[in-house]
């Protein structure tokens, strides 16, 4: 099956695409200094809210129907529905990711969402991911809110470029042990995407590769536990390699 065409340009680092050197918002807006809009909203401010009971955060409804902030949260090189963003430029691409305090907001963005969909993240090394609280109710508005796996697509490209891949990797093989072992996270619809857009936005060939054919073995009966879940983060965080070593033959030749 062929990948989606934004995969492959995704793929490609959008090759060909110009860097306008003049467009600086999102760069601007993950520094807090400029408002996101149509919210008119700093990125502190939308995280106080966050932080805070009366928040974005158990607000659920702000989030599954305000469509102008996802663009802002998680700015990817294409352009979305919202008009008052900005396709992220390779040169803010670059600044971010070298910026210590964006980069803790990138992932007080990604804590955010994570809350949103019932899970929450146990180790940032690792991006080993859990159940949240009420994980069940926002399980089930996952499910039937589908316009949200195309803000996943859009979480990981922009953790992608931000040099945080491996948060895509935990919340991908999270996903798979729901639906493997516990049955969760397990519709048709939900599945195509995972197998078509979000194990495919890793730039990373030998993570791509070993997640492709461990969905593959998944969706065939092989159990994916959580105990395998958590070992390939390790694995993964120790070596470099997600893969499990290859064991070197002592047959004689």
């Amino acid at each position: 099956m062929s990948l989606p065409r934004d995969i492959r340009a995704f793929l490609s680092h959008y090759h060909g695409q110009t860097d306008d050197l003049q467009a600086s918002d999102n760069l601007l807006f993950y520094q807090n200094r400029l408002r996101c809009q149509p919210d008119n909203l700093l990125i502190s401010e939308i995280h106080q809210r966050y932080a805070t009971f009366c928040s974005w955060r158990k607000d659920y409804n702000e989030l599954e129907y305000n469509h102008g902030y996802i663009q802002w949260l998680f700015p990817i090189r294409e352009n979305g529905m919202n008009f008052e963003a900005q396709a992220l430029q390779a040169h803010e691409a670059a600044a971010m990711k070298e910026d210590s305090d964006v980069v803790e907001r990138i992932k007080a963005s990604y804590g955010l969402m994570l809350d949103f969909y019932g899970m929450c993240l146990l180790n940032f090394e690792t991006g080993l991911i859990g159940r949240s609280e009420g994980y069940k109710a926002r399980y089930r508005n996952l499910l039937q809110a589908p316009h949200n796996n195309l803000r996943v697509t859009r979480i990981f490209k922009c953790l992608s470029e931000m040099g945080l891949e491996h948060l895509n990797v935990g919340f991908l093989l999270h996903v798979l042990n729901e639906q493997s072992e516990h049955k969760q996270l397990n519709t048709s619809l939900l599945r195509d995407s995972m197998d078509r857009w979000w194990a495919n936005c890793l730039r990373n060939e030998a993570d791509r590769e070993w997640i492709g054919l461990t969905i593959k073995k998944a969706r065939n009966g092989e159990v994916f536990s959580r105990e395998k879940y958590e070992a390939s983060l390790q694995r993964r965080e120790k070596t470099g390699f997600i893969a499990e070593p290859q064991l070197e033959s002592t047959d004689a030749a």
